[in-house]
């Protein structure tokens, strides 16, 4: 969901409505930002890279509440903005990203992100790990919308309002009900003016590759999710052997569920990176 960089005055209100309140303050404070620098290179050089990836109708500005979690734990975080315009096209510019870290990295995707990263990631001996969130995980030569018909059709089908060009938009009158009912209304009726539509050629679209064949996979599967059916997360997160995590969420656990989805970052990063450092 496409978040602008907002002046501060709306930041601060958006952020009584929707941010996790839970969360650890930025460090906003002189000493804040010396420790910040004190990290060093060396400290830095041990931490995986993050690269998150966003799904259809979003950009990397969704990451806003996610991100700067990470950066607390001093993890290096970029996150790719593709285009939407077809599958090969987001798969160079996230291969191009994620290629051009130095050292270990761990790879998200969100949503049709998760099809984005089975690509882009494959082949890449610095990815150490994969983290699927809410997220399609085709098979190599698999379209990305051919499981959906396996399993009940959820809200998303009849919420799809495509353009003269075959781009889809979501309904702006039912997009929170399908993307993200548990964030305030206020919120989800910015997102739902800003959102990015996606060419609706992604869906038949397929990768040679499944990288999550050869790289050790994490899968979020968020159980109240509207656009993509649960039992079909269930069922790539049983078929890519991942380590599975079942969140009480929309589809969009990473903005409404933001500490969850760090602390299976960091589980990853522990299990496939940190731990071979020790």
């Amino acid at each position: 969901m496409r978040w602008r960089i907002l002046a501060l005055p709306a930041l601060i209100a958006l952020c009584t409505l929707g941010c996790d309140h839970s969360s650890p303050a930025l460090p906003l404070s002189i000493t804040g930002a010396t420790d910040a620098f004190a990290m060093g290179v060396p400290s830095r050089a041990t931490m995986p890279t993050i690269v998150l990836v966003h799904g259809a109708f979003a950009d990397a500005t969704s990451f806003q509440e996610l991100i700067p979690l990470l950066q607390q734990q001093r993890y290096p975080v970029v996150a790719v903005q593709n285009t939407l315009t077809g599958l090969d096209a987001d798969i160079v510019t996230t291969k191009r990203l994620i290629d051009a870290q130095k050292g270990p990295v761990i790879v998200l995707g969100h949503s049709y992100g998760g099809a984005v990263i089975t690509g882009a990631a494959a082949g890449n001996p610095n990815v150490k790990a994969l983290v699927y969130v809410a997220a399609f995980a085709p098979d190599a030569n698999e379209p990305v919308g051919a499981l959906q018909g396996k399993y009940p059709p959820t809200l998303l089908a009849s919420a799809l309002v495509p353009d003269a060009a075959g781009f889809l938009y979501g309904d702006t009158a039912k997009f929170r009900a399908v993307f993200a009912q548990d964030l305030p209304v206020r919120l989800t009726r910015i997102v739902a003016a800003t959102q990015k539509p996606v060419s609706g050629s992604v869906f038949t679209a397929s990768t040679p590759q499944a990288a999550w064949r050869t790289i050790p996979s994490w899968y979020m599967v968020a159980t109240e999710d509207h656009a993509i059916n649960p039992d079909l997360e269930r069922f790539y997160a049983q078929r890519m052997k991942a380590h599975t995590t079942e969140v009480k969420s929309s589809h969009v656990m990473y903005i409404s569920h933001p500490a969850d989805v760090a602390k299976v970052i960091e589980e990853a990063a522990k299990t496939t990176v940190l731990a071979s450092q020790k």
